[in-house]
């Protein structure tokens, strides 16, 4: 089983980036791809291995913290890798937290894939279980900051190619995109995490 990797950022598209490793390129999942967007420097992420008849896939995260949060996710019925990692992409990690410990259901079913009797399994399984991760939202913050530079309206093309990748309908993306049509020289990353800050407002 792997634990983490340190390479090169070499690849990032909306559903996954390419970390290069001793020669060899690997394909990571990871919640918002763009968090590493004109990485120049060596990364380390943390990784969760999951192997199926038809695939063998890699999950990365900044920190430990961010990995045990993406594996207590998943053990809830109803989610799999692609539903947490989209929860996960907001980075609002307190504020999910938050929402399970006071089975606030209306702000957990705002997350795509979610639904009223998904929200309620994950209080059901979650409540109390959350407490030693709430201090990594900071950490998380912090890694998601990127020195990407301008691409303009590509830029926001990348975001909302992200979101539909996350699992968000046309309609919601379409509803707030004159809201982050209104952001002036923004980069990827702060397009997507503005984006995912509106849908979680709706």
């Amino acid at each position: 089983m792997y634990e983490y990797i340190i390479g090169n950022v070499t690849y990032v598209s909306p559903y996954y980036i390419v970390v290069e490793a001793n020669g060899i390129g690997y394909q990571l999942s990871v919640g918002n791809p763009y968090r590493y967007s004109g990485k120049t420097e060596a990364v380390k992420l943390y990784l969760h291995q999951v192997i199926r008849e038809d695939a063998h896939l890699l999950y990365g995260f900044a920190d430990l913290e961010e990995k045990q949060l993406f594996l207590k996710l998943i053990s809830v019925s109803g989610i799999g890798p692609k539903s947490a990692l989209a929860i996960m992409a907001s980075e609002d990690h307190g504020g999910l937290i938050h929402a399970i410990e006071s089975e606030d259901a209306a702000y957990l079913t705002k997350f795509p894939g979610v639904g009223k009797k998904t929200a309620q399994q994950m209080v059901l399984d979650l409540k109390g279980k959350l407490g030693d991760l709430e201090r990594s939202e900071a950490a998380v913050e912090a890694m998601a900051r990127t020195t990407a530079p301008n691409k303009g309206n590509r830029a926001l093309a990348e975001a909302l190619e992200a979101l539909s990748a996350l699992g968000y309908s046309d309609k919601e993306i379409k509803r707030i995109t004159p809201s982050l049509e209104q952001l002036e020289d923004a980069q990827t990353d702060e397009y997507l995490r503005n984006a995912l800050k509106f849908m979680m407002k709706r």
